[in-house]
């Protein structure tokens, strides 16, 4: 037995007797690179790969892929000849689990959760491209396994590691940001599915050569192949993804959510939808969040906006002529108004007068922290606690859950955070957790 194995048997045993106790990544020594699998490497896993191969801390080990030896794969695979190669990561796990220490997961939503939770039930630190998953009891599952199994693990909204993160952080404990009672975000950029004038499957075209599409199907009902579908498609569909909420939300509200404590709504409000439809996500939607009081901070309302020209209301306090930006965040505080944009963007108070003005009494963020993809890989090592947590991204991303369910029915619907349960419609309550997952799939509910 090597050194890898020896370490990852060891890491597995170490669980079962003392699991309380057992610090992520801490049967690595210090000098010690990580082996990881990156599964899903086209697209955005082909970024994600190359950004933590980039931290020097890693040795790749395996490359996993439903169109491995494709195009689609192309690049990853030249940087990495001689890395054992497969196309379903049930295979790779039982052939590998015990010379892998992390794995990134940057494949469609539906899939995110059996790959994510096989990986944690062997003690795999993993790296889950946002939304966490695609539905709220999916997500509520990995946030359970992360903490059972003791993995380091990371929800990669990459700027969650950046400025915004730090200054909002600083600032809300210096007390600059606060009593915050109303909250704009807004994705107002076009979306894959708006010219589509269909809203059904789509049949009828040859599946290109190199594709298992039982992988690519998973936990979901199986469907013909589609260009609509597969690459990238997938997003634009309720079965298969989160819509905008899924693609923006985390990287636009994951510090307002964060470090103003909001939690769970009681209630979800779709003010607007345009062209709902039955299968496919609307043209645009302005849905209302009314997060409680809580911990000594006000009721606070966080209105979303996606769709081309659905543009948040215009605050008073921004400069005449300056334009709103595509993707950002307006939130009002009692005393002042802030503007930011998304991932690790930082705010500003506006009107910029005001930003002068108070800008030497505002905390200084200064020093240097790791990127995104090193912090997780430090979580690793146990170096770093990983800031985007399943414990913080879970928690976020069924928000947006609440958020697509409220699109996809176009109904206000009242939840219930100490029952977990929407309360007033029982088919979006039904939901919450999807219909039954495919014959052969069951298995992944129960880890």
């Amino acid at each position: 037995m090597n050194l890898t194995q020896s370490r990852r048997h060891f890491a597995k045993t170490f669980a079962v007797g003392t699991a309380a106790s057992l610090i992520p990544g801490s049967v690595l020594g210090a000098n010690e690179k990580v082996n990881v699998a990156f599964i899903g490497i086209g697209g955005m896993g082909k970024g994600d790969s190359k950004t933590v191969a980039q931290t020097e801390l890693v040795n790749v080990v395996a490359l996993c892929d439903i169109a491995m030896g494709t195009s689609h794969t192309a690049d990853i695979e030249a940087m990495y000849p001689n890395v054992p190669r497969f196309k379903d990561f049930r295979q790779m796990f039982d052939k590998m689990a015990d010379k892998i220490d992390a794995v990134t997961v940057v494949v469609p939503d539906h899939s995110h959760f059996p790959i994510a939770m096989t990986a944690m039930s062997l003690g795999i630190g993993c790296y889950v491209e946002k939304p966490l998953a695609h539905t709220f009891e999916e997500c509520q599952l990995m946030m359970q396994a992360e903490k059972k199994y003791k993995v380091a693990a990371q929800m990669g909204n990459q700027g969650h590691s950046g400025a915004n993160y730090f200054q909002f952080k600083a600032w809300t404990e210096a007390g600059i940001i606060k009593d915050v009672t109303r909250v704009d975000a807004y994705m107002n950029k076009g979306r894959r599915w708006h010219p589509w004038k269909f809203d059904a499957y789509q049949t009828g075209e040859k599946m290109p050569a190199g594709i298992d599409w039982d992988v690519w199907t998973g936990t979901k009902v199986e469907r013909p192949f589609s260009k609509y579908l597969h690459p990238g498609n997938w997003r634009s569909w309720f079965e298969y993804g989160n819509g905008a909420f899924g693609d923006w939300g985390p990287h636009t509200l994951d510090t307002v959510h964060r470090f103003l404590k909001l939690g769970y709504p009681t209630k979800i409000t779709p003010v607007k939808v345009d062209g709902p439809r039955d299968w496919i996500f609307p043209m645009a939607s302005t849905i209302r969040f009314s997060f409680p009081a809580r911990e000594g901070m006000p009721p606070c309302d966080v209105t979303w906006h996606d769709g081309v020209k659905n543009l948040p209301p215009r605050p008073d306090e921004l400069e005449e002529g300056r334009k709103i930006e595509p993707c950002g965040k307006i939130i009002y505080g009692n005393d002042l108004v802030f503007k930011g944009t998304t991932h690790g963007n930082p705010l500003r108070i506006i009107p910029e007068d005001k930003f002068r003005e108070l800008a030497p009494t505002l905390p200084k963020v200064t020093g240097k922290n790791s990127g995104h993809h090193k912090n997780w890989i430090l979580g690793v090592k146990g170096e770093e606690e990983t800031r985007s947590n399943f414990a913080v991204a879970a928690p976020l991303s069924q928000v947006f859950c609440l958020g697509v369910l409220a699109q996809r029915f176009n109904e206000e619907l009242e939840f219930d955070a100490e029952t977990m349960q929407i309360t007033n419609h029982k088919e979006a309550n039904a939901l919450l957790s999807g219909p039954p997952p495919r014959k052969g799939w069951e298995q992944y509910y129960k880890m």
